[in-house]
């Protein structure tokens, strides 16, 4: 009978050090937006992999998904990378914007009383409404007439 030995098993590497950071997930309408910051010396934004500026065309969209970080009194600058998928553009921006609030209030819990008021904390639920048998859209119909 003979034994073999096992062979001395590798260690283990360790873990790479990697910057922490927050993960949340937004929506509105059909637009789901998973976010993920990591602080940093100033506000930075990627969406799919792009900058904010070249996926969102406009300002207003823009104004909406910074909303969160640029209230006064808040001071904690954020590296935030979002994918997010669904929805038109103005949904997409909102449902960044949602993440982006829960990611604050996971911080610092101080700050959910002015997210609430602002409205940013509160999924809005508002959907488009089903086309229903015998209608031109969900609630349109041909107009009626008596003769």
């Amino acid at each position: 009978m003979t034994t073999t030995a096992k062979p001395a098993a590798k260690p283990k590497a360790a873990p790479k050090a990697t910057a922490k950071y927050i993960e949340a997930v937004g929506r509105r309408k059909t637009a789901i937006a998973r976010v993920r910051a990591t602080e940093s010396t100033k506000n930075s934004f990627k969406v799919n992999d792009r900058t904010l500026e070249s996926y969102f065309g406009t300002l207003e969209l823009r104004s909406i998904v910074a909303s969160p970080l640029e209230r006064d009194g808040f001071v904690v600058k954020y590296s935030v990378t979002v994918k997010v998928v669904g929805g038109g553009t103005h949904a997409q921006a909102e449902a960044i914007r949602h993440g982006l609030s829960r990611i604050i209030v996971m911080e610092d819990a101080e700050q959910k009383a002015e997210l609430k008021k602002l409205g940013y904390i509160k999924r809005d639920p508002r959907k488009k409404e089903r086309k229903h048998f015998g209608l031109k859209k969900a609630r349109k119909a041909s107009q009626w007439s008596k003769r």
